[in-house]
């Protein structure tokens, strides 16, 4: 029997995981299409068996905040999501040659943040502490970084959403400063360590 190709194209196989830290966290699971219909919601920690493509679908869906410019769109549209991710890997193929589900961990990898705050009250005084962020958080944040950048950008340009999720993958797998992920993960990892 033939191995399960993402969209028919691209192979997980030839995917490896680079960060020691996000080894158990990276699902890489061969799937044909990228959706599991939420057969995980139910048990904890059951996201980090979820395939990693999926799971940047499922974040491309997320309907935003209240009063928010991305509120309420593309709020439960997974197929819509998918046909987005499916264009866009198909882009970062055109412009690097290379498999785009290679180009998506190492910009998870990347994106990563290592450091985060958290409050703690103190003599009733509330205390912001650096502290180190588990695998699982850490690959939450990299996913909401890049689909925080496809609806920020997607929003004022003319610029389509596959075009701008390709670009943000790319870049952000090459750690490029000006990326708007990065950009958040430096920030996110400044403010942990003034609070230090």
């Amino acid at each position: 029997m033939s191995e399960l190709l993402l969209f028919r194209k691209w192979n997980f196989s030839d995917v490896e995981i680079k960060d020691p830290g996000l080894k158990e966290v990276l699902c890489l699971s061969p799937t044909l299409i990228p959706t599991s219909f939420g057969r995980h919601e139910h048990k904890r920690f059951a996201k980090s068996r979820v395939n990693i493509v999926e799971r940047l679908c499922n974040n491309l869906m997320h309907f935003g905040k209240k009063k928010a410019k991305n509120s309420g769109r593309m709020a439960g549209k997974k197929y819509k999501s998918i046909k987005i991710v499916k264009t866009a890997f198909e882009i970062i193929h055109l412009q690097t040659g290379s498999n785009p589900i290679d180009q998506l961990v190492r910009a998870i990898e990347n994106t990563s943040p290592n450091e985060d705050t958290t409050t703690i009250a103190y003599g009733g005084v509330r205390y912001h502490v650096s502290v180190d962020i588990s695998p699982q958080r850490r690959v939450d944040l990299a996913l909401r970084f890049i689909s925080l950048a496809v609806r920020e950008t997607s929003f004022s340009t003319k610029k389509s959403a596959e075009e701008i999720l390709a670009n943000e993958i790319i870049m952000a797998a090459r750690n490029d400063g000006n990326c708007f992920s990065i950009k958040k993960k430096f920030e996110q990892e400044r403010m942990a360590m003034s609070a230090r």
